[in-house]
């Protein structure tokens, strides 16, 4: 049996690199804008383990620590941080009680939900400027660059890109 060959990609050009840059600067300030909108006190950080939290359900320290590329003290300061506040809720896991599992309070998931809707609207003002069939063309181009990135497929409410690796 002969061994499969897997054949690369050209590299990207400058420009379609440029392009994307340049589309990730709109991203960010959208989401910079929408973060600054919740006046709540949550770090950038912290967000992305309410959102890891929300979009893929029930997370131990570790998964947290890995995601967010820190080690796991890290993860944990960041965590107690979002206990203490009233957004996350940690719990010993009913398979295994030397593992903590973590979940969303109610609060925390307003607070994801606020955020998502302040986002989905930001970037629905964007569309609105652009052609139907651009958007169409754009919306299946991203779908396609998040599942590159690793994001979720049938995720709506990712909002801070974690990047693979």
């Amino acid at each position: 049996m002969g061994a499969t060959r897997r054949t690369s990609a050209p590299r990207p050009t400058a420009g379609q690199i440029d392009a994307l840059v340049r589309a990730s600067r709109a991203f960010v300030g959208m989401a910079a804008a929408s973060v600054a909108e919740l006046d709540d006190g949550v770090t950038i950080p912290q967000l992305r383990v309410l959102v890891m939290v929300h979009t893929r359900g029930p997370l131990n320290l570790s998964a947290v620590a890995d995601a967010l590329e820190v080690n796991p003290s890290n993860a944990s300061r960041t965590c107690d941080r979002l206990i203490r506040a009233g957004l996350l809720d940690r719990r010993e896991a009913p398979e295994d009680r030397r593992n903590l599992t973590l979940t969303l309070t109610d609060e925390g998931r307003r607070l994801v939900e606020k955020l998502t809707r302040q986002r989905r609207n930001a970037i629905e003002r964007v569309l609105r400027k652009m052609e139907v069939p651009d958007r169409e063309q754009l919306s299946e181009a991203l779908d396609k660059f998040a599942t590159a990135a690793g994001e979720p497929a049938d995720d709506s409410v990712t909002l801070i890109w974690h990047p693979t690796r």
